[in-house]
C-alpha cells in the first residue's frame, strides 16, 4: 500500500482515520501507532479521530458482513473498503449529520487516490441514510467477530454467545482504582460530585469507581497527588484474592505497566516485591506509576527478565502471574485485536503460558500461593490450562475462590465482559503443598 499518500495536512480527518485502519490491517498494533497518529491530527479533531478509529474497529466484522452483500462485484481494494466501513459506521453508529459523514468520506476516498470508486462509496452511504433502520438491524444482528473466534467462543460459551458477542462490540467504561493510602473511595466520589463529575462506585471492586462521563484523566482531582489509577474493575480483583502479604516475599510476574504492583503496595507492606517483566521499556512505567502514587519503593525490585527462566535468590511466598494471553477479554478496550489476532497465535500463547507456569511454580515455597490470571475468555488459556497444570503438578491444589462474581469453572472463576462493568478476566488460586 505504498501508493497511498502519507498522512498530513492535505488529507481530511476521515482519510487520516483510514490510514490508521489500514496500518492495523497490515499488522500494526494501535498501542504502537496511536500516539504518533494523534499527533498528526489537529487538537480540536482528536476526540473525533479517536472515536471513529476505535468505533470502526469494534464494528469491523459487523460492518464487513453488512457491506459485502451491497456490492454488485467485489472491490478487492482495501482502501476503498475501509472508506466504506468508516462511512457506514458514521451513518449508523454516530450522531454525525449524514450529509457530513457522506461528504467527508467520499472526499477521503478521492484524496487517497481512488476517485473513480468514490461513486460506489457515495451510493452505498446514501442508501444507508434511506434504509437506516434496516441497516442498523442487520448491523446489530451480526456477531462482529472473525469467524474463527466466533466458533471458539460459541464452543466455550454456547449459552452466553449472543450477549457476549454483542457486549464485545460496545465500548468499555472508564474505571479508576482509588489509592486507599491517600483517600477513601467515598471521599473521592464526594470530591468528584462536588465539581459536577458524574461517577459511581463499582459493584465487585471495593476500591473502584466508574466515571459516567468522558474527560481527560490528568484533569481529575488528585491525579498528580496519586489519589487513583486507571484500572479495569475486574482487573482490580486480584489483590482481594491474595493472602495477607505483609512481611512476605512476592513476585509480580509479567508486571508491566504496574497496576497490580501498585495495588499490592497500596494494600500491603511486603518484605520484598519483585516486579518482573521481559520488556525493559514497559518497566519504566512501573517506576513512574509508583512515584506518582507516592508508594514506598525501597522494598520493590524491578527486574527485566524472561519469566520462563528468571529465578529469585530464594523461593518466595506468593506469585501473581498475569500470564501473556490472547487478550480476547479486553476486545472492547483494544478493538484492533479483532484484526491482529490469528488462530495460530492461540496455540503458541498456550504453550508460553504453560512454560511460565511450570518455571514460576518452581520458585514458590511450600505453603505459598500462586494466583494465575489472564484477560482471556478462551477456555484453552484458562480452565483447560489449569486442568493440565494440576495433572502435571501433584504438589498443587486449587484454593477455591468463594465469590458472588463470575462463573465457577472446573478450576478457577471466569468473568465475562459486561456492559458498564469490567472486562473478561480469569482467576485461579493455587496452593503449593508438600508431597
Amino acid at each position: 500500500m505504498s501508493y497511498i499518500p502519507s498522512p498530513g495536512p492535505d488529507l481530511n480527518l476521515r482519510a487520516q482515520v483510514v490510514h490508521s485502519l489500514l496500518a492495523v490491517q497490515q499488522g500494526q498494533s494501535l498501542s504502537l501507532i496511536l500516539n504518533q497518529q494523534l499527533n498528526q491530527v489537529a487538537d480540536r479533531d482528536r476526540a473525533l479521530f479517536h472515536e471513529l478509529l476505535l468505533g470502526t474497529l469494534r464494528q469491523w466484522f459487523a460492518l464487513k458482513s453488512l457491506a459485502l452483500p451491497l456490492l454488485t462485484k467485489p472491490l478487492n481494494n482495501p482502501v476503498v473498503e475501509t472508506c466504506l466501513y468508516l462511512g457506514l459506521y458514521q451513518v449508523l453508529c454516530t450522531r454525525i449529520a449524514p450529509h457530513a459523514a457522506i461528504s467527508e468520506t467520499v472526499t477521503a476516498t478521492k484524496q487517497l487516490g481512488f476517485h473513480p470508486l468514490s461513486g460506489v462509496v457515495n451510493a452505498i452511504l446514501r442508501r444507508a441514510t434511506r434504509e437506516t433502520e434496516q441497516f442498523q438491524h442487520t448491523l446489530n444482528q451480526a456477531h462482529g467477530l472473525p469467524s474463527w473466534l466466533f466458533k471458539r467462543l460459541n464452543k466455550d460459551w454456547p449459552e452466553q454467545i449472543q450477549s457476549l458477542s454483542q457486549n464485545l462490540k460496545q465500548s468499555a467504561p472508564l474505571t479508576l482504582r482509588v489509592n486507599q493510602r491517600k483517600i477513601s473511595r467515598e471521599a473521592y466520589l464526594e470530591q468528584l460530585h462536588n465539581i459536577q463529575i458524574q461517577a459511581h462506585a463499582c459493584v465487585v471492586s471495593e476500591v473502584g469507581i466508574v466515571l459516567d462521563q468522558s474527560m481527560p484523566i490528568r484533569e481529575l482531582p488528585g491525579y498528580d497527588e496519586g489519589w487513583f489509577s486507571v484500572q479495569d474493575e475486574h482487573a482490580q480483583l486480584s489483590t482481594s484474592l491474595l493472602p495477607n502479604l505483609n512481611t512476605k516475599t512476592v513476585i509480580d510476574a509479567c508486571a508491566a505497566p504496574g497496576g497490580k504492583t501498585a495495588h499490592l503496595l497500596e494494600k500491603y507492606q511486603p518484605a520484598l516485591l519483585v516486579a518482573l517483566d521481559q520488556d525493559p521499556q514497559r518497566l519504566k512505567r512501573i517506576t513512574e506509576n509508583l512515584q506518582r502514587l507516592d508508594l514506598e519503593a525501597g522494598h520493590v525490585q524491578i527486574e527485566a527478565g524472561d519469566a520462563t527462566r528468571w529465578q529469585p535468590e530464594q523461593p518466595v511466598d506468593c506469585i501473581i502471574l498475569d500470564a501473556p494471553c490472547s487478550a480476547i477479554g479486553v476486545l472492547r478496550r483494544h478493538p484492533d485485536i479483532r484484526l491482529l489476532r490469528q488462530p495460530s497465535d492461540i496455540a503458541q500463547t498456550v504453550d508460553l503460558q504453560k512454560r511460565i507456569l511450570h518455571h514460576m511454580w518452581q520458585q514458590l515455597n511450600v505453603g505459598g500461593t500462586l494466583l494465575y490470571i489472564t484477560c482471556s475468555i478462551l477456555k484453552v488459556e484458562n480452565e483447560q490450562q489449569m486442568t493440565q497444570f494440576f495433572i502435571e503438578h501433584k504438589d498443587a491444589v486449587e484454593d477455591k475462590i468463594q465469590a458472588d462474581w463470575g462463573i465457577e469453572q472446573l478450576y478457577g472463576r471466569q468473568l465475562l465482559p459486561e456492559p458498564g462493568h469490567g472486562d473478561g478476566f480469569y482467576y485461579c488460586r493455587i496452593k503449593k503443598v508438600a508431597i
